[in-house]
């Protein structure tokens, strides 16, 4: 697949890098700039008079505390541990809000300047699971990713295939086909965006060839859907390509050999679109698989393409997406080239985030796989420490930072000067040789996915002293990990590189969210349980940075490997009240003490302003109330689970695995979810965990309205109101659950076991604090 001569590019402005000089533009003017956040006044005023609120509720807790042998001492003491950790973790947050930044890019001046020195790009698009992931869907990602306002012989795109599929290699045969048309209507029409079934889904035609184009697609779907459906290949469609030999008699996904078959070689004269322009090299991969070989999930997926990527373009620049994350903007590499071609601060810059967005998300996000905050708030406030992290899909990287370089000042790259990689063999030979980078045992005593140190003795020129440094060389992503893009990441800086997070106004890429409850929790669990076991390990940011990424960059990885603690003070909270409710006891001030007050502003100034965050930043009141629900499901179940399998895992009890979310929905929960009715619909100990705690709340506050009602004991509601209120929010953030439980008949209701089992637990909850 190697790289044809340059071709002059059809975009604006195609001067070369002397030719800019020549014409008065400034050498080093930037191609991007950076900009703190707006209000971080009045942001920090707010968190310093929360900060005050919060110090008044330490002070509250430790002066009243009841005295030994006092009935709920231990209770007081313990939710007071609990606000203790709840302070430990604002304080994490403040500091990774505490100074946001964004960027803006000048693509026009990238091009007026760079035009014919843009360097390559290998795309890496990962899929597992041909059921789950269904062939289809990532074929549309392909065909978006092929069509980058970016010149075609520039790109190479990868596909990875871990289930080995013979069903998804005829779709990617397909789309390689429908991509000779397909690409030139883009870039005639410039069209929005360019994943082909997102594309004809809101569009109206314009002209006669959109009318051809639209039947090609739907002509190429029946045919890739009714070849799914029959779940093999026939014996007429294996003449097509040489490729269907490679899928011998009793392979299977966990189980096959190495598979390499370049569907594009851009040497071809051949491949060319219907303008007769170059194609994108495309290439199937399936790495070798034995089931006494562990594969390492998608780091070793990403391992073997960096390896066989490396034998066949070997381009500078690496952008790796999963394969339901569309391309929603053509123009994102080039975003991404204006910090990797900057003449002044490029140097240090390893890899370029763009946040993951979903374009199946309901109208109030019921699930709350939005994460907007995190995105448009968090991440970039990183930036002003040393970078984001590296969230596994939809990031742009130097391929050198990814094989284990280490930052110097000679690491900038003179792409005036950039060589491509040159190849004169077969592609029968290339095929094979890959091959052998794919296969299971090639990493065997090898550094992929491993971190080993090295020494190094450095002499300064003019002093003659020498110094020792103790160095960490990877290569690759990082292996033993549920979230192995994390601690590659960190990795990356702890080498001296540091990162960009880019939010532009367009999305760059568009991907699936979960669509019922129970999905959303699993994918939250991998997160915070992959999260917490970096922690807990070696690469934790307090331990591995060191003196290698600044304090501040430590800290604020907290924010995230510290998800899963988060579990417990937060049960505490949900349900000792409650208990305590039942019990007659008061664990907070009295309504008409002075000591309620700093309670109340911290309760309404942390709500309020959370809701006037998330409104600012495009959602709906509605919205922010799904998303305080899934805040309190997320650390009642998901944090609690990922927690547990961590301390198991390193007793020796459990091993982690990597659980891949469906993509595909029934058509009966799709409509649910359209609706935005909370789908149950199965059984699991997440939802018994949910549905005891949520009617443990209904029974604690039954029982206090009577005692307060029947029994007319005001005073009793003054020492006891906080904890009324407590239970009355938590009812109605569960009104969907109960709904689930008792009143829908649908499937997607609450199934009765669990409902069953629940109320049984509540009830001898409630007996006991009675008692």
């Amino acid at each position: 697949m190697t790289k044809p001569p340059n071709k002059t590019s059809k975009h604006t402005h195609t001067v070369t890098h002397r030719e800019s000089k020549k014409m008065g533009e400034p050498d080093d003017f930037p191609l991007f700039e950076t900009k703190l956040a707006k209000g971080r006044t009045l942001f920090k005023l707010y968190a310093a008079s929360m900060a005050m609120g919060i110090c008044l509720i330490c002070v509250y807790r430790a002066t009243h505390t009841p005295e030994k042998g006092k009935t709920g001492r231990y209770l007081w003491i313990g939710l007071f541990m609990a606000e203790l950790w709840f302070t430990l973790y604002w304080l994490i947050t403040q500091l990774v809000r505490w100074n946001p930044v964004t960027h803006q890019t000048f693509k026009e001046k990238l091009s007026h300047r760079y035009e014919n020195m843009l360097p390559g790009v290998d795309i890496f698009v990962c899929t597992a699971d041909p059921v789950i992931e269904p062939p289809l869907m990532v074929i549309n990602t392909v065909l978006s990713m092929m069509a980058y306002d970016y010149p075609s012989e520039k790109l190479n795109i990868y596909v990875s295939d871990d289930g080995g599929s013979v069903l998804m290699f005829y779709a990617l045969l397909e789309a390689s086909r429908f991509s000779k048309h397909w690409l030139p209507f883009c870039k005639r029409y410039k069209i929005e965006p360019r994943s082909p079934s997102a594309y004809f889904a809101h569009a109206s035609p314009i002209n006669n060839e959109w009318s051809s184009i639209k039947n090609k697609y739907e002509e190429m779907r029946k045919r890739i859907d009714d070849t799914t459906s029959l779940g093999k290949v026939t014996e007429e469609m294996r003449k097509e390509h040489k490729g269907f030999q490679e899928w011998v008699l009793g392979s299977n996904k966990n189980d096959h050999q190495a598979i390499i078959q370049i569907l594009i070689d851009q040497r071809d004269p051949e491949a060319r679109d219907t303008d007769g322009k170059s194609l994108p090299g495309l290439v199937y991969m399936a790495r070798e698989k034995r089931r006494e070989w562990h594969h390492n999930f998608k780091a070793g997926a990403m391992n073997a393409l960096i390896r066989v990527s490396s034998k066949i373009s070997n381009n500078p620049i690496i952008l790796n997406v999963d394969c339901d994350m569309y391309s929603n903007n053509s123009e994102s590499i080039r975003d991404a080239m204006c910090f990797f071609m900057d003449e002044k601060r490029s140097e240090k810059i390893a890899f370029v985030q763009f946040p993951q967005h979903h374009d199946n998300l309901t109208r109030n996000d019921i699930y709350s796989n939005a994460l907007m905050v995190i995105n448009d708030v968090e991440l970039g406030s990183l930036d002003s420490y040393g970078g984001c992290l590296y969230i596994g899909s939809g990031c742009f990287h130097r391929r050198d930072t990814l094989c284990g370089r280490i930052y110097t000042l000679d690491t900038k790259i003179n792409w005036e000067k950039q060589n491509h990689k040159e190849i004169t063999e077969s592609i029968d030979v290339i095929e094979n040789e890959c091959k052998i980078l794919a296969s299971c045992n090639y990493e065997y005593n090898t550094q992929w996915g491993k971190e080993v140190s090295l020494s190094l003795s450095l002499t300064h020129t003019h002093t003659h002293c020498s110094i020792y440094l103790t160095v960490y060389l990877q290569m690759g992503l990082k292996y033993g990990c549920p979230v192995e893009d994390i601690i590659t990441g960190l990795s990356i800086k702890c080498r001296g590189w540091r990162s960009v997070h880019l939010n532009p106004k367009r999305k760059g890429f568009l991907g699936l969210s979960p669509t019922t409850l129970l999905q959303t929790l699993i994918q939250t669990k991998r997160w915070a349980e992959g999260d917490f076991q970096i922690f807990l390990s070696q690469y934790c940011p307090l331990v591995f940075g060191h003196n290698k990424i600044p304090l501040r960059l430590q800290i604020s990885y907290c924010c995230y490997l510290l998800w899963a603690a988060n579990c417990w003070a937060t049960l505490y909270y949900v349900s000792v009240p409650s208990y305590c409710l039942l019990a007659h006891i008061s664990l907070f001030p009295k309504l008409s003490s002075y000591w309620f007050l700093p309670f109340a502003y911290v309760f309404v100034g942390k709500y309020a302003y959370s809701l006037g965050e998330f409104y600012w930043l495009g959602g709906t009141v509605k919205g922010w109330w799904n998303d305080q629900r899934m805040w309190l499901y997320r650390r009642l179940t998901s944090y609690l689970f990922g927690f547990c399998d961590v301390i198991f895992k390193s007793m020796g009890f459990t091993t982690s695995g990597f659980v891949i979310t469906s993509k595909v929905s029934e058509e009966d929960t799709l409509q649910r979810y359209n609706k935005e009715i909370m789908e149950f619909g199965a059984t699991s100990p997440m939802f018994n965990i949910l549905s005891t705690l949520a009617l443990i709340n209904v029974l604690s506050f039954v029982n206090g309205v009577k005692w307060v009602v029947m029994d007319s004991d005001i005073n009793g509601f003054s020492e006891l109101g906080v904890q009324m209120v407590l239970c009355g929010l938590i009812i109605l953030i569960n009104i969907p659950l109960y709904e689930g439980m008792f009143f829908r008949k649908d499937n997607g209701s609450m199934p009765s076991s669990v409902t069953f089992q629940s109320t049984i637990l509540a009830v001898l909850f409630c007996a006991l604090a009675i008692i």
